[in-house]
């Protein structure tokens, strides 16, 4: 398959003219001439150069990987037709659709970019994080940049003390019981081959808690509605968790809040004044 650059070239500006800064979370500003994005602007929602953007929309420079093409996908909040089409148009076969893939929905994607101030993240089936808001980062840390298994959070709670660290002690044993049992529904779900199935048997191997928990067999511990993090500069925060869900993919958004008026709520304002110059 060969890339068509103009075909690629025109399918770009056309998307680029057509998002507003509001769209994707950017401010307007007073002095915008383009009806649509700058070129800079997308380049940074792609996490590339804009000179390398700014080739591509020029019908110049080298055929675009497939992890770039799928950045400039997510970038531009391309549903997944879109997504597939910019594939073929780079000389790429498309990823294949489903419960593995990690392209986020723009409706959940213009959702999370209107959640500034609440901590909030986009997380797959296997609890890896896709995206998080500002304040999402400074709750937990950037949980975005695990590799492996080791960006499901199911798999760190039994591997990696920091993440137990970050929740109260005494919800320890309880979310150890939910997250054995959600990756026993998941694993069965989607079959032996699959990543979940994967993650139960290493976790089998190398945690005894896990394995006792495993044997157990227990199905159906869901989580509790009012989850109580740890953070070292403003303490226990008790908060609300509301799950929106894209069955297409798989996702969820996940949305914690404070009941107003809490001592919760006053150190979840805290937080988003302290931000992210506490994180490790």
């Amino acid at each position: 398959m060969e890339i068509d650059r103009p075909g690629l070239a025109a399918f770009l500006r056309r998307r680029r003219e057509q998002l507003q800064p509001e769209d994707v979370g950017l401010p307007r500003g007073q002095r915008r001439r383009t009806g649509g994005l700058r070129r800079e602007e997308v380049a940074v929602l792609c996490h590339m150069s804009t000179d390398y953007y700014a080739r591509l929309e020029r019908e110049r420079g080298p055929q675009p990987s497939e992890q770039m093409i799928a950045s400039i996908a997510q970038g531009l909040h391309l549903s997944l037709d879109e997504r597939d089409h910019l594939f073929r148009l780079s000389g790429h076969t498309p990823p294949v659709r489903g419960t593995t893939g990690e392209h986020i929905s723009p409706g959940l994607l213009r959702i999370l970019d209107r959640l500034d101030d609440t901590p909030a993240e986009i997380v797959t089936e296997l609890g890896e994080t896709l995206r998080q808001t500002p304040l999402g980062v400074a709750l937990t840390g950037d949980t975005t940049g695990y590799t492996g298994l080791a960006r499901s959070i199911g798999y760190r709670w039994f591997t990696d003390p920091a993440t137990r660290a970050q929740y109260v002690a005494e919800d320890h044993a309880f979310l150890s019981r939910m997250f054995a049992s959600g990756l026993r529904e998941l694993a069965t779900l989607r079959g032996t081959g699959s990543r979940a199935a994967h993650c139960a048997e290493l976790l089998r191997e190398g945690s005894e808690e896990f394995r006792r928990l495993w044997d157990e067999h227990e199905i159906g511990i869901r989580p509790n509605e009012v989850k109580r993090f740890v953070h070292p500069e403003v303490g226990v925060l008790e908060l609300n968790c509301q799950r929106l869900l894209d069955p297409d993919q798989s996702h969820s958004l996940l949305v914690y809040t404070a009941a107003p008026g809490s001592e919760s709520y006053e150190r979840l304002r805290l937080l988003s004044v302290v931000g992210t110059q506490s994180l490790r």
